[in-house]
């Protein structure tokens, strides 16, 4: 089974590079099968990552920047993939 783990945080308003730059090195103990990440308007970054496991298995998150860094709490979800097209 692929197991999709999406984390998302919002910057200060101006810091969306710095917060960009802070996730891209942060390393996770193991390695995903895929790492993806976005950004978006409003200093918004998105890292996806995907995982052969179980959907409640227990698997590396990338923690929370400092919160000086952004202007809320870190949003998380886990998906179960049904399919690729």
């Amino acid at each position: 089974m692929t197991v999709a783990l999406m984390w998302e945080a919002r910057a200060v308003e101006g810091r969306g590079d710095e917060l960009l730059a802070w996730v891209e090195k942060q390393d996770l103990p193991g390695r995903p099968l895929r790492r993806e990440v976005l950004r978006a308007p409003q200093d918004r970054v998105l890292v996806i990552t995907w995982w052969d496991a179980a959907y409640d298995a227990e698997l590396p998150e990338l923690p929370d920047p400092d919160g000086e860094l952004v202007t809320r709490t870190v949003h998380r979800w886990r998906f179960e993939s049904v399919g690729v097209s």
